[in-house]
Order: structure tokens, then C-alpha cells, then sequence
């Protein structure tokens, strides 16, 4: 009887275990109807969780009835629900905060609110539809931290990034560039590699900035590391999105030039004032003669041509010249997307075609890419993301170059521009070669065919662990072509010249890793990441240059009479690495971040091919602690620090630490002489860097926003340093100094207004930062500048290309001298007694930007801010155009303020001819580069829901868009938005050089979907 009352209770507890436990089965689905894999489903309250299948489905066991639970996931609005009945089908929408915006982090993928390092992400449909040709020109201004420079408004050339400071003296400073897990080249005859790009294809762009968000890229992320990921397709109805724009382009700014009146009175003027320095008379007929008032007016009647200087018959406005005034901007693109719950796909096209500022200049593109991901089973996916693009560019010299058009300014407005047979006017008639000629008799072109892609697979081995395996390819095939007829500069007394370039490289790279993801009893979420990396880059460049040709009309070099010089080289180089990284957080409060790369490289020596580079971070997110929730000032908080140290192996050469030899003849034997210096001990520069942060959010995260403070201390620079004759070698590349950036980040977004129909959110970042070198080799504190009317120099304690020369003092106002500071600070007008100082710094204090967007209705409106401040620009051209009328050149109009009397107090010294009044390299040129632009302002209209199903298409949108439409600042310059080309580098910043302004653009668009 016992027996039984013992198995009647223990039947009554199951029996009542069983009615209390409730199993809850579903489906958790996009808004699209697609199956979300991962999705964390947790009974509120408790530790029990559980998570949905690849297909979308999930199983749990909840203890009571009605009981809520809680399903999250990356990038979805969290959703609870009440456990009421036993099957629910839940629809999870995209998160709109952006706190749980999906951040790409490098082999991986995190919401933005577990970072525990810094990544600032630009969308791509932040940037889409922009008139611009460099994807990198689009991110200006977008990015705390993130500075974007283009060299001049050369269209298809080169953009500086720089991502918090320089980080090298002249190994690179450039970012890594990583296109859906693939690095790519930037190597080549034309350096803007990712001009190749289609940003419209981009999705999304995340830049890691601090050591943790970066280290798992190790060597190559001292720079920082700017992750793109193109556009994916959705299963669902086929979409398929046309766009197109139409544009003209014109300058940022004129500088305005003396007309042909005022360049006779000040020249003739000079040639007086020199002539009484010389003790002469000019207008006496006995001193005539002898007289630099003669020169100059026999000079000036050669200048004239078949026209009367004196009379003033010619007036040519050369600046004017140098534009095209009918640059135009075409661009087509055309994606389709679609797929099913298996296969999905997106496929696009795009044509480009933007005529430079500069006459001669032009750029055209043909892109297309395909990604593709198919889901085989609920175990393995496989997809491919293909791009190509084919590429031509219209180049144009160097910025100090006679053949660039914009040294056109030089010429006198008193020369005419054709003679009265129609030809082209050259010298003597000009002062200098006629860049005009280019246009005309010269043949210079670009082309590039580039392929970049990968396939990846994905393989579910068992639940929460997956394999990744990628294999990526980037191709490009370059040649450059350029032919001068006898006319030209190159070509004159040749009978033509003729130069081919041809550049093929292939850069291969796979990527294979494990991630293991899983959340233990509800609290405990745990991701690690485990692989490998290999990436090999190879190379060859074939260059024939000719001269003698039989006629104008064959261009090809193999009508060349002469071949004149060759060269052929072929190179390579590869990196071997294991990187592995483990997240970790607590109660969805507590965060950890741990991660280590191995690199191996070959561009250095045995005892130094490997590097290692770790990192470690942390955050805590208050707002999720119990005791926050009294508090109603702010919505979100969380602080977090990093420490982390990341390499640099770029941009130095591929054999720096070898001996090397050439070819060469001696006594007509072909012999081997030694052409390097060897330097076994050649190792990485290593950057180490800690950064704390806070995030914040206020209003119900209305307002959120970041605060980051950073110190990057870089150490083992890579220079190259003079060694001594005897050795018969003029350099070696060896490891010399330190340097380091350290500065503050602020970035803030808000939603102003969200009422009814009309929306307005703003997004503004501030960046400081302040570059330092902190050692050079040895006991050396300083190495100055040596390129003759530039002064970017080395110096210890100061930023990386400081100015250091001699300080303008103004003009005394006695005799119209020039004046100069001394080492003890008074003056003198002597420029070999003038001390040297530090007298400018390239490197701005502060970047920034303020983005504004509104919505009504249809009508949306966007406006982009961007600025620069606390640098300063050095004009090396103000020494020819700014110099007094030292020479034939044609100045500016300020040079009408100089002094002419005692008395006069001006800037402008006293003009004289070939005298050199302030004509060498100070300070005098030196100006504030402040600036801040209207970058972009983009005004649409999307057609209403019944206009659209009229014409039955699913949307409609016609817009303006405009780049670079205002510049506010002091500098006199065409735009402080420069550094000339042809000096370009880490050290050599803050230049202009006859540098063209920045092209202004207006499109008007439209964008069709259906």
C-alpha cells in the first residue's frame, strides 16, 4: 500500500511537471519572408535560450504559460513575445537604431553596439549617385578621423587617405583596402587603383581605426583598414534599378592675372627700378642701350608676335585657356537583384564618362559585377563576387611640367595665341613651351583592364561551428601609350617621340577560417575566430621608348625610325599569416575582445620575416546595468579601451633588405655590379596604440553619439639614409626613428524632427590630431629640406614635413626691400643672413563634418559640410607668378599693391627685374589652408505610390546633385584642397605648384526601379 501512494504522488508530479512545461515551436522570418538563421530566442527571466535553424525554425521548453520571450539577432529589432500558444511565427524588422547596425569587423561580422574598438562605417547609400570617379573622393568629410585629400582636380588621379595622422616617413601611409575579404593592389603605371570601383556597387564601408578593430589584419593595419562590401541580393521579386546622370564640371575657383596693360606697366616698371639699382637712367639715350628696360621692351616685342605690345593689340586670358569650358559628366548604371531561399543574386553595370577641368583631360569607365551566393544544403553555401572593369584616361603632365595646362598662367597676355597663318604660337613668341601644343600635337593615354573577385564557400560542420574557406583574385593588365609630334616639346628635333608602358599584375589571396558562435545558458555569448591567410603579388613592367617617325599620322611606336631606350622587370612578393580572435560577453553588458595575427613577409630579412601583433579590448555597457534604470538622462552609455600593435611592410620596395646587382657593360663584357646596399636587419614598423572611448545615447538614443581619445606611437621608421661615396652606394633602407599621433575623436547623430511627413537628421564629426616625431637616427634632430622652393622638413619635436626656412618680415617702407628675419629675431634684406625657423605645418589640427538630411513628402534634400583646419599651404609657384615681375612670367593681381614710393607700407616688396626681391623660398608664400566646403548638396523627388503604379513601376526618383559648390576660406590660392603631384609623399605635403582646383560638378539624375 505504501508502494502505491509513493508511485500515485510521483505520477500526480509528472503529470503536473508535464501540464506546467510548455514546449513552444515556430519560425522566425525577415520582413521579406526569408528564414533568419542564429536568432537568439531566450524565456525572459531565465537562463533558458535557444536559437533558430538555417531555415528559421526554433524549439524551446518554457515553464510557464504565457511567459514572454525575448528573439534578437544582429541587425534586427529585438522582438518579445508572449509564449500563448504553441506554434508563433515572428517577424523580426531591420534594426533603424543604429546601435544594432551590422559593423563589418574583418573575417566576421558585429552589431555596433558590442564594439569594443573604434570602426566608423559610411553607407553606401550615403554616397550613392555621387559625380566622382574615386570611390575615396565620395568618403570625404564622412568619417571622424578619416582624412581624404585629392592631389589636384586631375580627373583619374591620385587621393591621399589618411586614417588618424601619417604613420611613416616613406614606407606607406595609405590604408589597407579589402573588398569583400580580398586586399587589393594599388600598384601599377596609373597609382588609383580604386578607381577601378563602381562605389555604387558598394554596400557598405567600415574603417577600422584603432589597433583592436584592425590587428586582425596585423601587418597591414598600421594605417587603419577600410573593409568594402558590395551589394548582396535578397530572395524575393527580381528588382531591377536604373540610374542615370547628366552633368557639367567646371573649376572651384579663378585666380585672376594682370591683363596685357598691366603687365607692360609692371615689367617695365621692374626694368626701371633695376636699371636705378645699376646706377642707369633708362630713359637717358645714352643709357638706353645698356639698359634692362631695353631688354625687357626688345623682349616684349618678341613676346607680341605679329601684334603691337604697345598698343596693347593683344590680350590673351591664358588661365582661361587652360579650361575646358564644355567638361561634362555622363553616368549609367543598371543592377538587377533577386533569388530565392536557396540562390540569390545581384548583377550591375555601369558606364562613366567625366571630362576634366583641365583641357586634354578625361576619364572614362566600363564596370560590371556579379555576386552570387547559393545555399546547397542546410550545411554549405558557396558564392562568388566578381568585378571588372575596364578603364581609359586622358593624363596630362606633372603639375611642373610646361606641358601641364595650367602653366599656361606664365605666358605673357600680350603673346597671342596663333600666328596669323592659324598655328599655334611656340617659343620665343611664348616665354615658355605653349601647353596648348599638347593638345594637339600630343597622344598620351591609360588604359586598364582589372579583374577582382572571389569564390567562398561556407560549411556548417556542426551546430555553432563554421568553415570559411575564400580564394580572391586581382588582375590588372595597364598600358600607357604616348606619341609627340616634332612640334611638341618631346618630339621637337627628333621628328617625334614615342614612349609604350605595359604593367600586368596578379594579386592571388585566401582566406580559411573557422567561427565558432554560441550563447551558454542565456548570458554567456561567446564567438571565436580561428585561420589562416596567404596572399602572393606578382609583377611585370615592359617599357620601349623610340624616336624618328616617318609621319604624324602613325603614332605606334613600331613606326618609330629609332628605338632609343627599353627596360623589363618583373618582381613579386608574399605574405604568410595566422590570426585568431575571441569575443566574449557577459549579460549583454560586459564585453571582451582578444586577438593575435602572425605575419609573415617576405620583403625582409631571416631574422626578421615574422612579426607578431596582438590586441586586447574591452567595454561595459552601463545602460544595461539594473541600477541604470532610474536614470532618464541617457538611453545608452558604454565605455570601452583598446590597446593593440599593428605593422607597416608597404610601400618601401619588395627586396629593401637584399644586396642587390644589374646587368651592365665593362670593356665590352656584360658584367654584374652591385646597385644595393644590403640590410639584413631590415624589420616591420610597428604602431602602438591604445584608444578609450565612450558611446553614448540620450532621448531613447535620439541623440547618440562617440567620444574617443587615441595615442599611436609608431616605432622602427623606414628610411632611407645617405651612406658614404667610398662605398659605392648612395643610400641604404634601414630602420631610424619614431614618431606618434595622438588626438580626439567626437562623431554625433541625432534625429531632429520626426513628425508627420517631415524628417530631419543631422551627423556631425570633429577630429584633432597632432602628429609628433619623437626620434630620428642617432643623435640626428633634424633634416632639412632640400628640393630648392619647398621646405618640408624633418625635425625632432615637430610634425612629420614641417616648413623650415626663412621668415618673411614684410617690406621696409623706406627703399621697398624685402625683409627677413635673423637668428635673433630683428631684420635684414640680405637672405644669407636670414635665420631658419619653423614656419608652417602642413598637417591640420582639425577635419571635420556636418551632414544634414530632410524629408517631406516626396522631396528629400541632402547637405554635406566639410572642412579643414589649422594647416598651412606653401605656393612654390608664388616665387614665379608672385615674385615681383623678377621675370617674363605674368603675375597676380596683388602684385599691383607693391610698394613704389617711400612711405608705402604693403607686403609687395619694390619690383625688380632679375633682381630677386623675396623671389627664393620663405615664408612669404606660406598661407592659413583653412577651409570649409559645401561638398555636397543632393535635392530629389520621388513620384507618389498612384503616379508610379500608373506607369507601373515600383519607384521613381529624379534629383540635382552637386560636389564641391562653395569653398569659404583665406587661402589665395586656386584651392587649398592640394599637394602638387609630382613631389607627393608622406614628408613633401602642403604643396602647390600650378596644381588645378577641384572640379565643381552639377548632375541632374534620375533613378528608375521595376
Amino acid at each position: 500500500m505504501k508502494n502505491q501512494t509513493l508511485l500515485l504522488i510521483l505520477l500526480s508530479f509528472i503529470s503536473f511537471s508535464s501540464i506546467a512545461q510548455q514546449t513552444i515551436t515556430g519560425k522566425v522570418v525577415d520582413v521579406n519572408n526569408n528564414p533568419i538563421a542564429g536568432v537568439s530566442v531566450l524565456v525572459k527571466g531565465t537562463n533558458i535560450a535557444s536559437s533558430t535553424s538555417d531555415k528559421g525554425d526554433f524549439r524551446i521548453s518554457s515553464p510557464q504559460s504565457n511567459q514572454l520571450l525575448v528573439f534578437s539577432a544582429v541587425g534586427y529589432q529585438t522582438q518579445e513575445v508572449a509564449a500563448s500558444q504553441s506554434e508563433l511565427n515572428i517577424v523580426l524588422q531591420i534594426a533603424d537604431n543604429d546601435l544594432e547596425e551590422v559593423i563589418v569587423v574583418g573575417f566576421g561580422t558585429s552589431i555596433k553596439k558590442d564594439l569594443t574598438g573604434n570602426i566608423a562605417r559610411v553607407k553606401g547609400d550615403d554616397v550613392e549617385g555621387m559625380p566622382v570617379v574615386n570611390l575615396t573622393s565620395a568618403l570625404q568629410g564622412r568619417a571622424a578621423g578619416v582624412m581624404v585629400e585629392s592631389n589636384n582636380g586631375k580627373v583619374g588621379e591620385g587621393v591621399k587617405v589618411r586614417v588618424r595622422g601619417s604613420g611613416s616617413l616613406t614606407a606607406s601611409s595609405s590604408p589597407l583596402y579589402v573588398i569583400d575579404g580580398i586586399p587589393i593592389a594599388d600598384d601599377g603605371i596609373s597609382s588609383n587603383a580604386l578607381a577601378d570601383i563602381n562605389f555604387n556597387d558598394v554596400e557598405s564601408f567600415d574603417i577600422l581605426k584603432d589597433a583592436s578593430a584592425a590587428a586582425i589584419y596585423g601587418s597591414r593595419a598600421a594605417n587603419g583598414v577600410v573593409l568594402i562590401t558590395t551589394r548582396k541580393g535578397s530572395s524575393g521579386k527580381t528588382k531591377f534599378n536604373f540610374s542615370s546622370q547628366f552633368g557639367k564640371n567646371s573649376p572651384t575657383r579663378h585666380r585672376e592675372f594682370l591683363n596685357a596693360e598691366q603687365y607692360v606697366t609692371l615689367i617695365r616698371e621692374a626694368a626701371i627700378n633695376s636699371d636705378h639699382i645699376d646706377g642707369i637712367d633708362p630713359t637717358d639715350p645714352t643709357d638706353y642701350e645698356d639698359s634692362w628696360l631695353k631688354y625687357v621692351e626688345d623682349e616684349l616685342t618678341t613676346l607680341s608676335g605679329h601684334t603691337d605690345w604697345q598698343t596693347l593689340e593683344t590680350n590673351t586670358d591664358w588661365e582661361s585657356l587652360a579650361y575646358n569650358k564644355d567638361a561634362q559628366t555622363k553616368i549609367f548604371d543598371l543592377n538587377i537583384s533577386g533569388g530565392n531561399d536557396k540562390t540569390r543574386f545581384y548583377t550591375s553595370g555601369n558606364y562613366t564618362n567625366q571630362d576634366g577641368i583641365l583641357i586634354g583631360n578625361f576619364y572614362e569607365r566600363y564596370s560590371g559585377r556579379l555576386n552570387l551566393d547559393h545555399q546547397i544544403s542546410d550545411r554549405l553555401t558557396l558564392g562568388v563576387n566578381f568585378g571588372i572593369s575596364k578603364s581609359k584616361v586622358k593624363r596630362l603632365g606633372e603639375d611642373n611640367a610646361f606641358t601641364t595646362p595650367m602653366q599656361l598662367v606664365a605666358l605673357a597676355p600680350i603673346s597671342p595665341v596663333r600666328d596669323p597663318d592659324g598655328n599655334l604660337y611656340n617659343t620665343p613668341v611664348t616665354s615658355y613651351y605653349n601647353g596648348l601644343i599638347e593638345l594637339e600635337e600630343v597622344d598620351r593615354a591609360t588604359e586598364s583592364l582589372r579583374n577582382f573577385g572571389n569564390a567562398f564557400l561556407d560549411y556548417k560542420i556542426i551546430k555553432n561551428l563554421t568553415f570559411r574557406t575564400e580564394l580572391g583574385m586581382d588582375i590588372q593588365n595597364q598600358t600607357m601609350n604616348y606619341w609627340a609630334s616634332p612640334l611638341s616639346e618631346s618630339g621637337a628635333g627628333i621628328n617625334g617621340f614615342g614612349e609604350s608602358q605595359w604593367y600586368k599584375s596578379m594579386n592571388y589571396n585566401t582566406n580559411n577560417y573557422f567561427t565558432y558562435k554560441n550563447i551558454f545558458n542565456g548570458v554567456h555569448d561567446f564567438n571565436a575566430t580561428l585561420g589562416m591567410s596567404f596572399q602572393e603579388y606578382t609583377e611585370e613592367y615592359v617599357y620601349v621608348a623610340g624616336q624618328d617617325f616617318p609621319s604624324s599620322s602613325l603614332h605606334n611606336l613600331a613606326s618609330a625610325g629609332e628605338i632609343t631606350d627599353g627596360e623589363t622587370t618583373a618582381d613579386k612578393y608574399n605574405y604568410l599569416s595566422y590570426f585568431a580572435r575571441v569575443n566574449y560577453k557577459y549579460k549583454d553588458r560586459y564585453l571582451f575582445n582578444l586577438s593575435g595575427r602572425i605575419d609573415g613577409s617576405s620583403r625582409f630579412g631571416v631574422d626578421s620575416k615574422y612579426g607578431f601583433f596582438p590586441a586586447v579590448s574591452a567595454g561595459w555597457i552601463l545602460s544595461e546595468e539594473d541600477f541604470w534604470n532610474s536614470n532618464s538622462t541617457f538611453s545608452f552609455l558604454k565605455l570601452r579601451g583598446s590597446w593593440g600593435l599593428t605593422g607597416n611592410a608597404d610601400g618601401f620596395g619588395n627586396h629593401a633588405h637584399l644586396g642587390l646587382y644589374e646587368g651592365a657593360k665593362y670593356n665590352s663584357q656584360s658584367v654584374l655590379v652591385p646597385n644595393q646596399l644590403a640590410n639584413p636587419d631590415l624589420r616591420w614598423e610597428k604602431s602602438n596604440q591604445i584608444d578609450i572611448g565612450i558611446d553614448f545615447g540620450f532621448l531613447n538614443n535620439r541623440l547618440t553619439g562617440e567620444l574617443d581619445y587615441y595615442n599611436r606611437k609608431t616605432k622602427d621608421l623606414i628610411y632611407d639614409v645617405p651612406v658614404p661615396g667610398t662605398s659605392g652606394y648612395d643610400i641604404q633602407t634601414v630602420n631610424i626613428g619614431s614618431m606618434s599621433n595622438e588626438g580626439v575623436e567626437l562623431v554625433l547623430n541625432s534625429n531632429n524632427i520626426s513628425k508627420g511627413s517631415f524628417r530631419w537628421s543631422s551627423s556631425f564629426n570633429l577630429a584633432y590630431n597632432k602628429n609628433k616625431l619623437t626620434k630620428l637616427d642617432g643623435a640626428t634632430s633634424m633634416i632639412p629640406g632640400n628640393d630648392g622652393r619647398f621646405m618640408n622638413s624633418l625635425i625632432l619635436g615637430e610634425s612629420i614635413g614641417v616648413f623650415y626656412g626663412p621668415e618673411y618680415a614684410g617690406v621696409d617702407p623706406e627703399n621697398g626691400d624685402a625683409l627677413f628675419y635673423k637668428e635673433d629675431r630683428t631684420t635684414t634684406n640680405d637672405m644669407d643672413e636670414a635665420g631658419n625657423f619653423i614656419v608652417g605645418d602642413p598637417n591640420p589640427d582639425f577635419i571635420g563634418g556636418f551632414n544634414n538630411t530632410f524629408a517631406y513628402k516626396g522631396f528629400d534634400l541632402s547637405i554635406l559640410l566639410q572642412g579643414v583646419f589649422g594647416n598651412q599651404i606653401l605656393n612654390g609657384a608664388g616665387a614665379f607668378m608672385s615674385s615681383g615681375s623678377d621675370w617674363f612670367d605674368n603675375q597676380t593681381i596683388d602684385q599691383l599693391d607693391r610698394w613704389q614710393e617711400p612711405g608705402d607700407v604693403t607686403d609687395i616688396p619694390q619690383l625688380r627685374f632679375y633682381y630677386g626681391n623675396s623671389a627664393s623660398a620663405s615664408s612669404r608664400h606660406i598661407q592659413n589652408g583653412d577651409y570649409v566646403r559645401l561638398k555636397n548638396i543632393t535635392f530629389g523627388y520621388t513620384l507618389p505610390t498612384k503616379t508610379l503604379q500608373k506607369l507601373r513601376i515600383d519607384n521613381a526618383r529624379i534629383f540635382v546633385s552637386g560636389v564641391n559648390l562653395l569653398t569659404f576660406t583665406k587661402y589665395t590660392g586656386w584651392d587649398p584642397e592640394v599637394n602638387s603631384d609630382f613631389r607627393d609623399s608622406n614628408i613633401n605635403q602642403g604643396s602647390d605648384f600650378y596644381s588645378a582646383p577641384q572640379i565643381k560638378s552639377w548632375t541632374v539624375g534620375v533613378n528608375i526601379g521595376f
